[in-house]
């Protein structure tokens, strides 16, 4: 019998058992390669010289066609770990598929991409679900540990999401995209023989299915890196009369009022999910185009991480001081807070656009800035009455490649290592300009110049915007998946908990509302997201005296 069989068969468990570091450095070293691979995606898509030279409403689609598919894969992968494999093998199954996945993305062809994709949704299936499944199974029913073992996990998760974008911009910056890819693929190589070399400390998952309703909350949440209850909720089990109690109360609704309350709170998830994953899009594009510092765009990925590390624990140090005080917000509440938060951060960024777009660069600025012809620039300089024509060549110019010479390009200063003189965007767009179109570029240049420079901000506006809508995750993400586990009917919890997951996976299709990003202005693009946010909030606030009775005791 495993050390961990017999840690299972003790009525109580006094420290958390081996396993659970086991597990917390399988998935630390898997969300390494998840976010790795995330922090370059879009950015390698739209890179001319390693990428393919995407537009970023093609970059956006496609990374938003993926979110969507990630997201969903756990109903399917954590089914046939329940039926046919197992939970460890469908966890080390999921592994290879990673390697193979973050592997193809260090070759440089489009065909590779999809194959990566493709391997990567199966991965996921097969290891997000199952792995936080062996968390929960590691404990004996009313364990008082289950709810904090989530907690350390879920750092985990939040320690490998922080770290990973911060190696990929130094790999990047000194050996390229495709090396930095093969660095994720290393990290689940870390992970897969963590999990392999200490595999007697997990339990063998085929013996133990899930146990209650809350320990199905926590591992759906953690599956979709949510956190887990435990964070918002001071509830910490133990409490078997108090919660007969409210189960008795619950009992009292009609099935329909809970199932009802339940699909107004899937509606606010999609719309956060939409709004908050615009992180691995439209904010990296944000950070590496408009943000005043020396790195790329890969590296923003790593803030949000970060203020979940730092935010986490002050914040159930409030609410259980609120608990005390018997002022601790109902759950429904907490939820429209959390939306609030959300629509707030974005008006932060609406803030910060605002006060770039009002820029006149200065020469000096022009000298050291970058400059990109898309379709809001496009539409600009065809009203400041440069031909359409000499629009089109430029919009269709490609090189032998098929890649856009000039369409959707980031032109920056650029060192040629050779002479170790110093281009600015500037020169090299219009240098392209002349290629594609002789003459055209001095004629208008100064229309081609105000109009395609990339302004830049602080970067205090986007680590405060990413501080409030972490703010806001941690008090609305980890309410949803307990209200279902709590509210729905116990004949439809499963079905419930799955469409939590549909929820979450039409809300990351939804980010696809990145493809505005090039067409509309940037403040009026954050703005957009920020009304869609408040007014769920307002919704939220407007119908919390009916959840609170269709959801009793919450």
């Amino acid at each position: 019998m495993s050390s961990n069989s017999a840690v299972l068969n003790n009525a109580v468990v006094d420290k958390h058992p081996k396993g659970l570091y086991v597990l917390f450095g399988t998935e630390m070293w898997e969300r390494f390669s998840f976010y790795s691979m995330l922090a370059l995606f879009t950015l390698y898509l739209r890179d001319p010289n390693e990428g393919f030279g995407w537009t970023a409403a093609e970059a956006t689609t496609l990374y938003a066609n993926y979110l969507m598919f990630v997201y969903a894969s756990p109903l399917i992968g954590g089914l046939i770990a329940d039926r046919i494999t197992g939970y460890r093998k469908a966890v080390i199954i999921g592994g290879f598929f990673f390697m193979a996945g973050h592997g193809l993305l260090s070759i440089s062809a489009i065909w590779a991409v999809y194959a990566a994709l493709t391997c990567l949704v199966i991965g996921n299936g097969f290891f997000k679900p199952n792995v936080s499944t062996m968390v929960g199974n590691l404990y004996p029913e009313g364990s008082h540990l289950k709810d904090r073992a989530y907690n350390i996990f879920y750092m985990g998760i939040n320690i490998g999401a922080f770290i990973a974008p911060i190696i990929m911009e130094i790999v990047k910056a000194s050996f390229g995209f495709h090396a930095a890819f093969a660095v994720a693929a290393f990290g689940m190589v870390i992970s897969v023989g963590i999990l392999w070399y200490f595999k007697n400390l997990v339990e063998d998952p085929k013996k133990d299915a899930l146990r209650d309703g809350q320990q199905a909350a926590d591992t759906a949440a953690t599956t979709v890196d949510a956190p887990p209850h435990g964070v918002s909720d001071q509830d910490e089990g133990g409490h078997r009369a108090a919660d007969a109690a409210r189960q008795d109360l619950m009992n009292s609704v009609p099935d329909w009022k809970r199932i009802m309350a339940l699909i107004v709170i899937f509606a606010i998830v999609i719309v956060f999910w939409m709004v908050f994953h615009q992180n691995g899009s439209t904010l990296t594009y944000w950070a590496d185009d408009n943000t005043d510092w020396n790195v790329s765009g890969t590296i923003s990925n790593s803030i949000n991480a970060f203020w979940v590390v730092t935010l986490t624990f002050p914040l159930i140090w409030f609410w259980g001081f609120l608990d005390k005080r018997g002022k601790e917000p109902s759950t429904p509440t907490k939820m429209a807070i959390g939306m609030t938060l959300t629509g707030l951060s974005f008006l932060v960024l609406w803030y910060g656009a605002t006060l770039g777009e009002k820029q006149t660069p200065t020469a000096e600025q022009l000298s050291a800035g970058a400059f990109r012809i898309n379709e809001r620039v496009v539409k600009n300089l065809e009203a400041k009455g440069v031909s359409k024509d000499v629009l089109d060549k430029i919009v269709n110019a490609k090189d032998a490649d098929g890649k856009n010479l000039i369409y959707g390009v980031k032109f920056a200063p650029k060192k040629d290592e050779k002479t170790g003189q110093t281009a600015s965007g500037e020169q090299q767009l219009m240098e392209h300009i002349n290629r594609v179109v002789p003459g055209q570029a001095e004629a208008n240049r100064a229309a081609f110049v105000q109009n395609s420079y990339l302004f830049r901000v602080s970067p205090f506006w986007l680590i405060l915007a990413y501080a409030i809508v972490t703010l806001g995750e941690l008090m609305l993400s980890p309410m949803g998946l307990s209200l279902v586990s709590k509210v729905a009917p116990i004949r439809l919890r499963g079905l419930l908990m799955g469409g939590w997951f549909v929820a979450t996976a039409i809300g990351n299709k939804l980010t696809q509302i990145g493809i505005f990003w090039d067409i509309w202005l940037q403040s009026s693009f954050f703005l957009a997201l920020a009304c869609m946010a408040l007014f769920m909030a307002v919704v939220l606030f407007l119908l919390l005296k009916p959840l609170k009775k269709a959801m009793p005791g919450v």
